[in-house]
């Protein structure tokens, strides 16, 4: 009997990382590029078939042995048509039907959804949500982002971007302005890639700081000054932490889930960030029943994992 073989990939604004999976669910093998950040729909799907051939070439399987191809990626994507209307770190892709459009070309089953969704099927299925009935997964990283597991299953929602947090909107018409093509969303003062824009104002407006002088700021030299115990450093951590905890509290009062599932880049803040998320929203929540605060177990895989789990 032929074996059968599914593939995960997740597509985000640094790099396409890919899993190929047996229909067991073990990983075979894995694969990453960086991603094209100039590259419309039809190119960046042309990219993907192509490493999608290399992979089946270099494991010996065949075209007919895929059952399938999962992806994620930071997108609205209308689910049940598999058609990206906007995405807010690959500006170029837009408003393409890409899963028919890998479908025809590939001659596979193609499952297309948003990263936040596949982070947290991943994790309910396989990683710190296991056993939960209920489970809200946030992306706290380049972007702010999450996913919503209601009685067991993935919520997407009418149209499939149920769960789009970070775009939910803090400051309405104030701010940096953000890929969503909003100013003031929650991702936009907390998701990685907009952080070092506030750090530049800060210091144009004249703070100091150890960070002074730095070409390209990142997180990781924000980590790093706070841990030198940098004052600005202080303040744009706890300003990311106020905006994460009232993202957090609003969803909780909307769906009354009481488990948080925490991935991503800014993970890596631990104490430093999260001490202080907690703190916060514990102060907003008037009624004292418990909410677990919880970090994801499938670490830089959850992606790939949950893009293939998209088929599986």
């Amino acid at each position: 009997m032929e074996k059968r073989y599914v593939i995960g990939i997740d597509a985000g604004g640094t790099k396409v990382a890919y899993g190929l999976f047996d229909v067991e669910g073990n990983m075979v093998d894995r694969f990453q590029h960086p991603s094209d950040l100039e590259a419309d729909g039809p190119a960046f799907s042309d990219k993907l078939i192509d490493t999608i051939g290399k992979i089946l070439q270099k494991n010996s399987i065949t075209r007919e042995e895929l059952q399938g191809v999962g992806i994620c990626m930071p997108s609205y994507i209308l689910y049940d048509k598999g058609y990206i209307c906007l995405t807010s770190a690959l500006t170029n892709i837009r408003e393409f039907a890409m899963r028919d459009y890998l479908e025809e070309r590939l001659g596979a089953r193609v499952v297309l959804d948003n990263d936040g969704n596949a982070a947290a099927l991943a994790e309910h299925r396989r990683g710190a949500g296991r056993g939960c009935r209920h489970m809200v997964y946030v992306a706290v990283s380049t972007g702010i982002g999450s996913g919503i597991i209601i009685d067991g299953n993935l919520f997407h929602g009418s149209y499939g971007w149920a769960g789009e947090c970070g775009h939910m909107l803090a400051t309405p018409g104030e701010g940096v302005l953000c890929g969503c093509r909003n100013r003031g969303c929650f991702m936009s003062y907390a998701g990685g890639r907009y952080v070092p824009r506030h750090l530049k104002i800060r210091m144009l407006e004249g703070a100091q700081s150890v960070m002074e002088g730095k070409e390209e700021l990142s997180c990781e030299d924000l980590l790093a000054a706070y841990e030198q115990g940098d004052e600005l450093a202080k303040e744009t951590v706890a300003s990311m932490a106020h905006y994460i905890a009232v993202c957090l509290y609003n969803i909780y009062q909307l769906l009354n889930i009481n488990v948080f599932v925490f991935g991503g880049g800014l993970t890596n803040f631990g104490d430093a960030l999260f001490d202080k998320v907690r703190e916060e929203f514990d102060g907003y929540n008037q009624i004292p029943m418990p909410v677990e605060f919880r970090f994801a177990e499938l670490k830089k895989d959850f992606g790939i994992i949950g893009a293939a789990e998209l088929v599986l």
